[in-house]
C-alpha cells in the first residue's frame, strides 16, 4: 500500500509541475537561456588549464609522498636528481635527449658528433629581461667543486674522443656495462645512459662491444621562485627547438627530446586535437536526434523537438562549465568525457518525454497532455538522475584518492543537476509550444496551417506527401496515429515477434553464455594503468620518447634511493650481514660497499666505532674517486665524538620492458622489510609517487559508487512499486558492468582514471535504460510474460533505441582523434552503449519470459472479475423478470 501511495504521490507532483510549466512556458524558456548566457561569458573569461600533472593523476594520499618528504628532509632531492633517475617522472626542470644511431651502427663511434651537440646545449643562451642565461647559470651544482652536474656518459665520450684524436683504437678505452670505471677512478652506473648494448662475448668485466643509443639529461636548479621557473621554462623550450635543429643537421642520428613541460603539454594537446571532432560529434547527434524524431505525419512529427532536446543538453553543459570555472576550477583533458556523459543521460530524458507525449490521448488539451507526459516520465527520470548524482557524488567524496577523478565527478554532479532542471524547464517549454502547434494543426516543419483532407485530395502527390497529417491511417487502421513512427512500427510489427519466438530463445541463451565467458575471462586479466602515456596524445614527442626509452633503456629499473634514517652500527658484523641481505640481487651504487672493499684491499681493521668513522672521514672520503660519497652521509658531532645519523645508497634492479610494473613490485617487496628488519630505512624514487597503490586508488571510486547504488536499490526495495523491479535491475546492471569491464580489458584498456570514470558512468547508463523497461514489465497485467515484454518494448523501445543510437553515432569522431585518452574513452563508452543495447533488446526480452514475476495471478484476477460480473448480471435478471418478459 505504501508503495502505491508514494508512486501516485510522485505522479501527482509531476503532473502539477507539468501543468505549471505548460501555463508559464515563456518563463521556463527564458530563465535557462539567461543562465547560460551569464555563465557562458564566465567560461570564456575564466578559462584556465591545470598544469600540475602530478596533483591530477598521482594518488593524492600515498606513503610515497610521505617518504619523499622524509627523504628530502635528510638529503636535498634537487641535488639528488641525477642519481635518482626516473623515466618520465623526473621532478623539477630538466632537458633530456636520446641519440639513436642507425640500425647496425655503434653510437660510441660517433662520440665527436654527440659532444658537438652537447657543447651546443651548454652554449645555448636564453634572454630574459635583457640578460642572457646559459646552462651554467641554471644548472644543478655539485657540492664538492660547484660545477654543473652532468651525466657520467659525457666523461666516457670525452675519453673515446681523446683516444680517437691520439690515433688509438676505441677498444683501448674500456667501457663496461652497467658499471664502468671513469678516468678519475670513480665507478659509475651508466645503465640508464647507454642503451641497446651488445657486450663482448665471454668478457668478465662486461665490456661493451657496441651500443645503439645514448641518453643525456641536463638538470636545472629549482629554487621555487617565479623568475627562476620562467627562465627554466624558456630554456626548456629553446632546448627542444635546438634538438629539432640538430636533427636536421645530423641525419645519421635520430634525436628524441623531452622536457619537464612536455608531459603536461602533450596531455593538454588532446583537448586541442579533439575540439573539431567534438563539434562533428555534436552535428551527428543533432542529425540523428532530428531524423529519429521525425514521422511521415507532418502534424505529429517532431524533428525540431529532437533538435532542441540535444541543444538543451548543450546549453546545460555550457552552464555547468561556467559554474565550474567561476568556482576556480581548472580545466584538464579528462573533462573531455563530460559532454558525452551528459549527452547520454540528458537525451534519454528528452526521448522519454517525447515517447510520453505520444502515449497521451490526442483529444486532450495540449497543457493536459504535457502534464500527463510529465506524470508518466519524470518519476522514472528523477530516480535515474538521483542515482547518477549519488554515483558521481560518491566519486567526488574524500574517499577518492585521484584528483582528476574527483574533479570530474564534481563537475558531473553539477551537469546532472542542470540537465534535470533544463529538461523539465527549457525542453518542457519547447514541448508546450510544439503541442500547441499540433493542437492548432500547424505543420511541424513549416509552421503553416495544414489544409483539410478535401483540399489535399485536389493537389498533386508531392504536395499531399508534404502535407499528409495521417488522417487516412487514423480513420481506417489505427486508433493511435503515433504508432506509425518508423521505430515503433518496426518493433511492433517485426522485432517483438522475432525476439520472443521460441526458436530464437536458445540462440540468445548461447549468446549470453559466450558474452559472460568473455567477460569473466577479461575480468581475470585486469591491469592497472599507472603508465602516464595512456593519457597523452598518441602522436606527441612524449609518447615517441617513452617508446624509444622503453625499447633501449628498460634493462634496469629506476634508481631506488635506500635511506637509512637512524644511527646504525655500520662496523658491526651482524649489521653488515643484514645490509648485504637487504641489497642482495640489486646493482648498487653504495658508499658502504666501496668502503668495505677499501678496508679489505688496504687490509685495514675498523672493528669499533671510532676507528670506523675516523678512517671513513680522514682517509676514504679524502680520496678523489670517493669524494662524491660525502653527499650520501650525514655526520653529527657530540663533543669529541662523531656519529653517522643517516646515510643513503642507491639500488637498481634488472628489469624487462615492463619496467613500471616491476618497479611497483620492487616497492611492494622492499616496504614490508623496513617494518620487520632491525635496520630502519625507507625507499624512494619520484616514479613511486605516481605508482604507489595506484590500482587501489583508481578502482576505489567505482567500488564506492557501485556500493552506493546497490545500497540505494536494496533500501528502496519496499518503497518502489514492485520489489522484483529492483532485483532485476541489480542483476542487469551487474551483468552490463562486468561485461564492459571484461571486454575492455580484452581490448587492451588498462584501469586508469578515464576507464574508471567510464565504469562509473556505465552503472548509471545501464540503470537509465533498463529501469523503465523492467518496471513496465513487472507492473504489466497481461496474461503472459511474452505479451508483457512486448508491451514494455513497444512503450520504451523507441526512446532506448533513439538514445543509444545517437550516443554511439556521436562517439565515432573520437576514433579519429590521435590521442590515447580519447581512444580509451571511445572504447569504454562504445562497450557501455553496446552492452546496454544488447541487454535491453536481446537478453532481457528473452530471460524475462523464463523467470519471475509470474503473470498467472493477473489472469486469475481477470477470470474472477469476469465471473463476478456474470453473477451480477444473473442476479439483476432474477430480480427483474418483467425485463426478461419484455425482451
Amino acid at each position: 500500500m505504501l508503495r502505491q501511495v508514494i508512486h501516485r504521490g510522485l505522479q501527482s507532483i509531476f503532473y502539477k509541475l507539468g501543468l505549471f510549466v505548460s501555463r508559464h512556458p515563456v518563463f521556463f524558456l527564458t530563465v535557462p537561456a539567461v543562465l547560460t548566457i551569464i555563465f557562458g561569458f564566465s567560461l570564456l573569461n575564466r578559462f584556465q588549464p591545470d598544469t600540475d600533472l602530478e596533483s591530477l593523476v598521482a594518488p593524492s594520499h600515498s606513503l610515497a609522498k610521505i617518504e619523499r618528504s622524509l627523504a628530502s628532509s635528510l638529503f636535498s632531492l634537487d641535488q639528488s636528481k641525477s642519481q635518482l633517475y626516473s623515466d618520465l617522472h623526473t621532478p623539477g626542470r630538466y632537458g633530456r635527449v636520446i641519440l639513436l644511431s642507425k640500425p647496425g651502427g655503434n653510437i660510441l663511434h660517433q662520440a665527436d658528433v654527440i659532444l658537438q651537440i652537447h657543447r651546443a646545449v651548454l652554449e645555448m643562451k636564453v634572454n630574459y629581461k635583457g640578460y642572457n642565461y646559459t646552462f651554467s647559470h641554471l644548472c644543478v651544482l655539485r657540492n664538492q667543486d660547484k660545477k654543473c652536474v652532468l651525466d657520467d656518459i659525457i666523461s666516457v665520450l670525452e675519453d673515446l674522443r681523446q683516444a680517437a684524436l691520439s690515433n688509438k683504437t676505441t677498444a683501448r678505452v674500456q667501457v663496461s656495462y652497467p658499471n664502468t670505471k671513469l678516468k678519475d677512478g670513480r665507478r659509475s652506473f651508466i645503465g640508464h645512459q647507454l642503451g641497446g648494448v651488445t657486450e663482448v662475448p665471454n668478457s668478465k668485466d662486461q665490456r661493451v662491444k657496441s651500443a645503439r643509443a645514448i641518453q643525456i639529461t641536463y638538470y636545472l636548479q629549482t629554487y621555487g621562485s617565479v623568475t627562476q621557473d620562467l627562465i627554466g621554462e624558456k630554456w626548456e623550450s629553446e632546448f627542444c627547438k635546438l634538438m629539432h635543429k640538430m636533427q636536421l643537421d645530423h641525419q645519421d642520428l635520430q634525436l628524441y627530446s623531452l622536457a619537464s613541460f612536455s608531459l603536461w603539454k602533450d596531455f593538454h594537446k588532446t583537448s586541442l586535437l579533439a575540439r573539431g571532432k567534438i563539434l562533428v560529434s555534436l552535428m551527428l547527434i543533432l542529425l540523428t536526434a532530428t531524423l529519429s524524431s521525425s514521422m511521415k505525419d507532418c502534424l505529429r512529427s517532431k524533428p525540431f523537438l529532437g533538435l532542441l532536446g540535444v541543444l538543451t543538453i548543450c546549453i546545460s553543459s555550457v552552464t555547468a562549465a561556467g559554474i565550474f570555472f567561476i568556482t576556480d576550477g581548472k580545466y584538464n583533458s579528462t573533462l573531455l568525457g563530460i559532454p558525452f556523459f551528459a549527452m547520454g543521460h540528458g537525451t534519454k530524458g528528452v526521448f522519454e518525454l517525447l515517447s510520453g507525449w505520444r502515449r497521451t490521448r490526442e483529444n486532450l488539451p495540449f497543457k493536459d497532455r504535457v502534464a500527463d507526459a510529465y506524470s508518466d516520465v519524470m518519476v522514472s527520470y528523477t530516480m535515474t538522475s538521483s542515482l547518477y548524482f549519488i554515483a558521481f557524488g560518491m566519486g567526488a567524496s574524500p574517499f577518492t584518492n585521484i584528483e582528476a577523478v574527483k574533479v570530474f565527478c564534481q563537475n558531473m554532479c553539477v551537469s546532472i543537476l542542470l540537465n534535470y532542471f533544463y529538461i523539465f524547464s527549457f525542453f518542457g517549454s519547447c514541448l508546450v509550444f510544439a503541442g500547441q502547434l499540433e493542437q492548432n494543426r500547424y505543420h511541424s516543419i513549416f509552421c503553416c496551417k495544414i489544409p483539410s483532407a478535401e483540399y489535399l485530395d485536389r493537389k498533386p502527390v508531392w504536395f499531399q506527401t508534404m502535407m499528409n497529417d495521417g488522417h487516412h491511417h487514423t480513420s481506417h487502421h489505427e486508433t493511435n496515429p503515433y504508432q506509425h513512427h518508423f521505430i515503433q512500427h518496426f518493433l511492433r510489427e517485426h522485432y517483438n515477434e522475432w525476439i520472443t519466438n521460441i526458436y530464437v530463445k536458445p540462440f540468445v541463451v548461447i549468446l549470453y553464455l559466450i558474452y559472460a565467458s568473455f567477460s569473466f575471462m577479461g575480468c581475470l586479466q585486469i591491469n592497472d594503468g599507472a603508465n602516464i602515456i595512456n593519457l597523452l596524445a598518441s602522436e606527441s614527442p612524449s609518447v615517441s620518447y617513452a617508446l624509444i626509452q622503453q625499447k633501449y633503456f628498460s634493462n634496469y629499473s629506476p634508481v631506488i634511493g635506500f635511506y637509512i634514517y637512524e644511527p646504525l652500527e655500520y662496523w658491526n658484523g651482524t649489521v653488515q650481514e643484514d645490509l648485504r641481505t637487504l641489497i642482495q640481487g640489486f646493482n648498487t651504487v653504495s658508499w658502504i660497499e666501496q668502503y668495505y672493499q677499501y678496508l679489505r684491499v688496504g687490509n685495514i681493521t675498523a672493528a669499533n666505532k671510532s676507528d670506523f668513522i675516523s678512517i671513513l672521514q680522514n682517509s676514504f672520503l679524502k680520496k678523489p674517486e670517493f669524494q662524491h660519497f660525502k653527499n650520501d652521509i650525514i655526520f653529527s658531532k657530540a663533543g669529541d665524538e662523531n656519529n653517522i645519523i643517516a646515510s643513503r645508497l642507491y639500488l637498481v634492479a634488472r628489469t624487462s620492458e615492463n619496467t613500471q610494473r616491476e618497479a611497483v613490485q620492487l616497492l611492494e617487496k622492499l616496504r614490508p622489510l623496513s617494518l620487520i628488519q632491525s635496520i630502519k630505512f625507507i625507499v624512494f624514487n619520484p616514479t613511486f609517487v605516481f605508482m604507489d597503490h595506484y590500482g587501489l586508488s583508481v578502482t576505489m571510486p567505482v567500488l564506492i559508487s557501485g556500493f552506493g547504488i546497490l545500497l540505494v536499490l536494496i533500501l528502496t526495495f519496499f518503497l518502489v512499486i514492485h520489489p522484483l523491479g529492483n532485483f532485476w535491475l541489480i542483476l542487469s546492471v551487474t551483468s552490463i558492468e562486468l561485461g564492459v569491464l571484461g571486454l575492455m580489458t580484452l581490448w587492451n584498456v588498462d584501469m586508469d582514471c578515464i576507464s574508471i570514470l567510464c565504469l562509473i558512468y556505465t552503472l548509471n547508463f545501464a540503470i537509465d535504460h533498463c529501469a523503465p523497461l523492467l518496471y513496465t514489465f513487472v507492473l504489466a497485467t497481461e496474461h503472459t510474460r511474452t505479451q508483457c515484454i512486448k508491451n514494455s518494448l513497444q512503450e520504451h523501445g523507441t526512446a532506448i533505441s533513439q538514445n543509444v543510437t545517437s550516443f554511439l553515432i556521436g562517439l565515432v569522431p573520437l576514433l579519429f582523434v590521435p590521442s590515447n585518452l580519447t581512444f580509451t574513452l571511445f572504447k569504454c563508452l562504445l562497450l557501455a552503449g553496446s552492452c546496454t543495447l544488447l541487454h535491453c533488446f536481446v537478453i532481457l526480452p528473452v530471460f524475462l519470459t523464463f523467470f519471475p514475476p509470474s503473470k498467472k495471478h493477473h489472469k486469475k484476477k481477470k477470470r474472477a472479475k469476469r465471473k463476478e460480473r456474470e453473477e451480477i448480471e444473473c442476479i439483476e435478471i432474477q430480480e427483474n423478470p418483467d425485463h426478461v418478459t419484455a425482451v
